[in-house]
């Protein structure tokens, strides 16, 4: 045989990514398919887990055929997966429901309130890190269920996250991994397994949550129904997998304590590795445990940051949407090209990119995103600098919680699908005022940290250390003195005013 390649699965919000990597760690091929959200009521936000899966068979058969790499040199795979999932498999192994709330879905306030009554939120939070709204964290979606569907609740057998889903329709097996659990609401940090007090307290049998495993494990082989529905062979290994943040954190080099960086994609965070969780009930940063044991991926974060742009694109930019048909032209490229005829500060325009609702950071939960300012006299490229400058000030708040723990002096790597614009990357060096760096990397943190896994899971790499060869920076990015005093001084106090405002909207 050949020299054996791996598949890395990025399961994100907006689609499914399927990279085939060589034993070096290089992509070779990769296929993107994407899927949709729902929003049935206010606050629901849903997938359809058959979707994944059908779009990991439909990405998979592209990449073998676009690659025509025979599937028995792929020896191994593995997922990185969207957060907080809650799939219903049901006593007799089916699926319970055909859509599922996903990380987002704030549905189940009352049974967060309820849960509190009984748990001290600040010990709650200093055992989990669990930093977002309550309401999005798994446990308190389990509670919903057993509230308001108790017909299909009472036929769960287990309730496992977006990746484990995948995982169990390759395998038949019902596993996580503990980057997965620790956001499940019942993860204690500091041991590294489910807490029975947290369980009990939401009224729930552990039974409930799936065994945790190390991320690299390989929990399994393909089964024939697998097999037939991917072109995969059926001895390829599947390992446990990882949380997107985990993932995208060893992707990015975060391998050892002290590493940050950005990431800047449908939502938006900025993360620093360390050997112990950065927490504080104040302002809440959320801890997600790493893949590599003994770390952990510390972070701030935005809902909306991408999937944000993508609604000004959608919206005000519908003719370069359908001129990107005609032509090929990238709308986003051409969208850059508008906002640089504007000015820092977008004459006046300020806008929060809060499309999804507001993580800790922001005063509500529910804050809705607005365009502040506007006058006659505006300009549809005014509101496209003011969309990704507000992204960018939203980070910087972001930014400035995490340094106020640990002061980022170094370069910050952002990765993620916004890296590749170098217009947004000269607009975060200015309003992070700090050296922003694009490496080679940029879209692929979370498929790398994918394909890691699966290299070590089966023994082709001996450790970790090989990701950090793989950056190779493609281009820094300088502050403009003058126009990072700008932005702190006098840009960045109207987006937090404005913030503040929405907040009580």
């Amino acid at each position: 045989m050949k020299e054996p390649k791996v598949i890395a699965y990025d399961l994100g919000t907006g689609g499914i990514k399927a990279s085939l990597f060589s034993v070096s760690g290089n992509i070779l091929s990769s296929v993107f398919i994407p899927y949709s959200t729902c929003f049935p009521q206010k606050d629901w936000q849903e997938q359809a887990p058959e979707d994944w899966w059908d779009a990991v068979v439909c990405s998979t058969r592209q990449l073998l055929k676009q690659s025509s790499i025979p599937s028995e040199e792929i020896v191994s795979l593995a997922i990185s997966g969207h957060s907080l999932g809650v799939v219903p498999i049901g006593k007799d192994g089916r699926l319970l429901r055909k859509t599922t709330p996903i990380w987002s879905d704030q549905r189940a306030t009352q049974e967060a309130e309820d849960f509190f009554t009984r748990i001290d939120y600040q010990t709650w939070y200093e055992h989990t890190g669990n930093g977002f709204p309550p309401a999005c964290y798994s446990v308190f979606k389990i509670m919903w269920y057993r509230n308001h569907e108790p017909e299909m609740f009472a036929k769960i057998h287990q309730v496992i996250g977006t990746k484990d889903y995948c995982n169990y329709r390759f395998t038949g097996r019902l596993c996580t991994d503990a980057s997965y659990a620790s956001g499940s609401g019942v993860f204690n940090l500091h041991t590294w397994q489910y807490d029975a007090d947290y369980i009990q307290a939401a009224g729930l049998d552990a039974s409930l949550f799936p065994e945790i495993l190390p991320a690299d494990a390989v929990i399994g082989t393909l089964t024939e129904e697998a097999a037939r529905e991917t072109g995969l062979n059926p001895a390829t290994q599947v390992m446990a997998g990882g949380v997107d943040n985990s993932c995208m954190a060893l992707g990015a080099g975060g391998i050892r304590s002290g590493e940050v960086y950005t990431s800047l994609g449908s939502s938006a965070w900025i993360a620093l590795i360390g050997d112990k969780p950065i927490l504080d009930f104040q302002r809440k940063p959320y801890v997600f445990a790493h893949l590599i044991p003994g770390l952990y991926t510390s972070a701030t974060c935005i809902f909306s940051a991408g999937n944000s742009y993508r609604w000004v694109r959608d919206t005000l930019c519908m003719d370069l949407l359908q001129h990107e048909k005609e032509t090929g032209v990238n709308a986003y490229v051409q969208m850059d090209k508008l906002a640089a005829t504007s000015v820092p500060g977008s004459n006046g325009v300020c806008f929060n990119p809060s499309l999804a609702g507001g993580s800790m950071l922001e005063p509500s939960p529910f804050i809705c995103g607005a365009f502040a300012g506007l006058q006659l006299g505006h300009t549809r490229a005014d509101l496209i600098r003011a969309a990704m400058e507000g992204i960018a000030l939203n980070l910087r708040v972001a930014l400035d919680l995490l340094q106020s723990y640990s002061p980022v002096t170094r370069d910050m790597l952002i990765v993620g699908g916004g890296a590749k614009s170098p217009f947004w990357m000269q607009l975060f060096a200015d309003i992070y005022h700090l050296p922003i760096v694009k490496t080679n990397i940029d879209q692929e943190a979370a498929s790398l940290g994918a394909a890691a896994l699966a290299l070590k899971g089966t023994g082709l790499w001996l450790d970790y250390q090989p990701i950090s060869q793989l950056h190779q920076v493609e281009r820094r990015y300088q502050p403009q003195e003058e126009t990072a005093l700008f932005y702190q001084e006098k840009i960045l106090p109207r987006f937090r005013q404005l913030t503040q405002l929405l907040g009580v909207f």
